[in-house]
């Protein structure tokens, strides 16, 4: 299919419409375009990703329907006739069409629907004599109505939560089909047994896009299964494994399973602020902060969900004045931890107990000149010498702390004023502690008062003019170079394309300008935050 033959497709279908490739799968060479010059560009982009991906260009080109569901039916046939469902699962949390959280069953489907959903997707899979596990997926409106969108004739990542409800074992039952057995089991024996989550753990970074890839080597890993009841962690890697811009960034799939919906979130919760990842930007983030809002929590979602929800995409999360406060006195606890740590010493005596101190600090927390810059004034008293035991008065309010405070632990579990606080240390030093809390991270300044009064003496690093400079987003491999030195530009024209992970992004001029100097060639691999164009 030509670039003309997609043009003409797209304006007799009518706008929006969905560009997808043929042989396609997982949401890649996929885009949604609403005029024909998204669709000029959307075309070419989804294309080279499908050969790339795929081996196979072909593209199909259909209706897009806004605010959908996506709802799917697992399915089990075997060679002699013999068809099952094992119910539906609710996948409509999605980033560039591609999976983020999926459960089973969905809280939208009601039994008579499931009913027709399932036998739907058998007959479907009896007319082209389809024998082994597969996916009938579907576009669910508001009113219930469900739409045909494909079949994925293979095992799907999200497998495992139909399983988690039902207890059958889907690989198994696929290898059985394979061999010529006939199943074993009957619809009458499936049933809806509970609840269950799945978060695709990938190496990206959801403050880009909601997930731009990310690589690095894993510095450490440490899975929750053995902290959290219900939990399960298909993963195909360990601490020391490196996430390369040549495959796919999933690193795990992260399964939570509960006798109720409520039960199942509130372990993926626990589950999710009990999992340890350094060495790669990880979206570990973006799912703690959707398990507790509250739209998500109530099931009312659909496709545009993540867009609907961040509309100015994925800050992190947003703490209320009470967990600031929380926050801001256990990092004054954790560092004067850490001070009073530095002055002790083994087989050497020292006048003062180093516990029996008083620390004062001034810790900040964001970005100076914006809303979420935040300063507090910490006191911090270690009560009776125990390093466990600590009072912290923020801003003239008292904070108790009660909880083991050692420094080399991946997980901390404090409670403040009685309340729990789930957090990991992401890095200490001087001036400096990061926290992980609710998912996100905090980096908090922490000066000790004698020093804070010369803050108002170091000077504001210079802004860097963005619009001058196009910077990889990510690491990658640079695939076009759309212009020359000396060529004026227009705001907003295309003048690289980038790949990682098989995923290709556009990058524009910020301004209309000429240009400087071309810092990449095609084929050449670029660092996250390099200049790759210059404007005069």
């Amino acid at each position: 299919m030509s670039e003309e033959q997609c043009l003409k497709v797209a304006n007799e279908i009518g706008y929006p419409v969905m560009l997808k490739a043929s042989s396609g799968g997982g949401g890649k060479a996929m885009r949604c375009v609403w005029n024909d010059k998204e669709c000029i560009s959307g075309f070419r982009l989804s294309k080279d990703e499908a050969k790339s991906s795929f081996g196979d260009d072909r593209m199909l080109i259909e209706k897009y329907i806004d605010n959908p569901r996506h709802i799917e039916i697992q399915i089990l046939c075997d060679k002699h006739g013999n068809g099952i469902h094992l119910n539906e699962r609710e996948c409509s949390i999605q980033r560039r069409n591609q999976k983020v959280i999926e459960e089973a069953p969905s809280s939208f489907v009601d039994p008579e629907m499931r009913i027709r959903m399932g036998k739907q997707a058998l007959q479907l899979a009896k007319a082209v004599g389809y024998d082994s596990a597969g996916t009938v997926e579907f576009l669910v409106d508001s009113q219930k109505n469900f739409y045909f969108l494909e079949v994925n004739t293979r095992l799907q990542v999200e497998h495992c939560i139909s399983e988690q409800i039902t207890g059958v074992d889907i690989v198994q039952q696929m290898m059985r089909i394979a061999y010529g057995h006939k199943l074993n089991i009957k619809q009458s024996d499936i049933g809806i047994n509970g609840w269950a989550f799945e978060s695709r753990v990938y190496a990206e970074d959801p403050y880009k896009g909601f997930g731009l890839p990310s690589v690095g080597r894993l510095t450490n890993y440490e899975e929750p299964t053995s902290r959290i009841q219900g939990i399960r962690c298909d993963s195909g890697i360990r601490e020391g494994s490196e996430i390369s811009i040549y495959y796919d960034p999933l690193i795990s799939k992260l399964v939570s399973y509960g006798k109720d919906r409520n039960e199942a979130l509130d372990r993926m919760r626990d589950a999710l602020d009990n999992y340890v990842i350094r060495g790669v930007t990880h979206n570990i983030s973006l799912h703690r902060d959707i398990i507790d809002e509250k739209k998500f929590r109530a099931g009312d979602i659909t496709t545009k969900y993540l867009d609907e929800t961040y509309p100015e995409g994925f800050k992190g999360a947003q703490l209320n004045p009470k967990e600031q406060t929380h926050l801001a006195a256990l990092s004054g606890a954790l560092y004067a931890k850490k001070d009073a740590r530095a002055q002790m010493f083994e087989n050497y005596g020292v006048a003062v107990n180093p516990l029996s101190m008083t620390y004062s600090y001034l810790i900040q927390h964001g970005k100076k000149g914006t809303d979420q810059f935040v300063e507090h004034n910490v006191v911090v008293n270690f009560v009776k010498e125990d390093a466990n035991k600590i009072d912290v008065t923020v801003d003239g309010k008292l904070i108790k702390l009660n909880g083991n405070t050692d420094l080399s632990q991946s997980v901390l579990k404090i409670e403040a004023d009685g309340e729990l606080m789930t957090t990991q240390i992401y890095s200490k030093k001087a001036g400096e502690m990061s926290l992980i809390y609710k998912g996100s991270p905090f980096k908090m300044s922490i000066y000790p008062r004698t020093a804070a009064a010369y803050l108002k003496h170091i000077k504001e690093r210079p802004k860097v003019d963005l619009s001058s400079v196009v910077l990889s987003p990510m690491p990658g491999a640079i695939k076009d170079v759309k212009v020359v030195v000396g060529q004026m530009v227009a705001e907003g024209q295309e003048l690289v394309v980038i790949e990682a992970m098989k995923m290709q992004n556009s990058l524009i001029a910020g301004k209309t300008g000429k240009i400087k100097s071309v810092n990449c060639k095609i084929g050449a691999t670029v660092d996250e935050g390099e200049v790759l164009i210059e404007l005069e």
